[in-house]
Parts: structure tokens; sequence; C-alpha cells
């Protein structure tokens, strides 16, 4: 009996701590690209206002002009639900969820050029058969 309740344990443990995964800025957590159109106005905001209303970007990178491009990434991830089949996850688990990705570039001024924000569907396969 105490046998079976530390394997049950064990398992709820082990999927207690692989169900689900946030990577990157938080600050995107919410946001759509119709919220960010409402707080990012092109030859209006300021770098100084993006960082306040974002955070540190995730990369910051210039164009061959010199213009400086900050790079904002979000990533929330669950386990599928046959990640949670033992054995078989194994074979062939996976995660799917939801990226998203901010680019703003800033004009000589350090005020917004242009922006793009984007998010897509992802899925991250596991596995021997997922390879």
């Amino acid at each position: 009996m105490k046998k079976n309740f530390l394997i049950c344990g064990a398992i709820f443990a082990a999927l207690t701590l692989s169900g689900c995964q946030s990577v990157g800025n938080e600050s995107l957590r919410k946001e759509t690209e119709s919220s960010v159109a409402q707080k990012i106005v092109q030859g209006k905001t300021t770098k100084s206002e993006v960082r306040a209303m974002f955070g540190s970007p995730t990369k910051t990178t210039f164009t061959d002009g010199g213009l400086e491009v900050w790079n904002y990434d979000f990533s929330n991830v669950s386990a599928d639900a046959i990640s949670y089949v033992p054995i078989v996850n194994l074979f062939g688990a996976s995660a799917s969820g939801k990226k998203k990705e901010l680019v703003v570039m800033y004009d000589d001024k350090n005020i917004v050029r242009r922006y793009a924000m984007s998010e897509a569907d992802v899925t991250q396969k596991t596995g021997l058969f997922n390879n």
C-alpha cells in the first residue's frame, strides 16, 4: 500500500511539473495586435514610452542604416494529453500553445518608425517518433 502511494505521488509530481511553460517577456502575455496598436503610434511614441509599457527588449539589433530595432518575444505552451500517458510519452509527446513577437524600429530621434506584432500557434514535439 505504501509503495502504491509513493508511485502515485511521483506520477502526480511529474505531471504537475511538466504541465505548462512560459518563456519570454511577460508583458506580452495579454497583448494582441489591436491592443499594441492602441499603445504604439508610429512617428509619435518614444523609446522610453515603449520601455515603460513593455520593459527591456529580449534582443536589440541595428539595421544597415544604423536604426535601432527592439525585439520582444513571449511563448506559452502546455503539454498535450498524450504527454500524460506513461510509457507512451517516451515515444511521442507534444506541447502546443502561442508565440507572440513584437518588433519595434526607432528613427535617429528615438521615436517609433515602424513596429509589427504577430501571434502564431506553436507545437513542440519530443520522443522517438517525433524527430
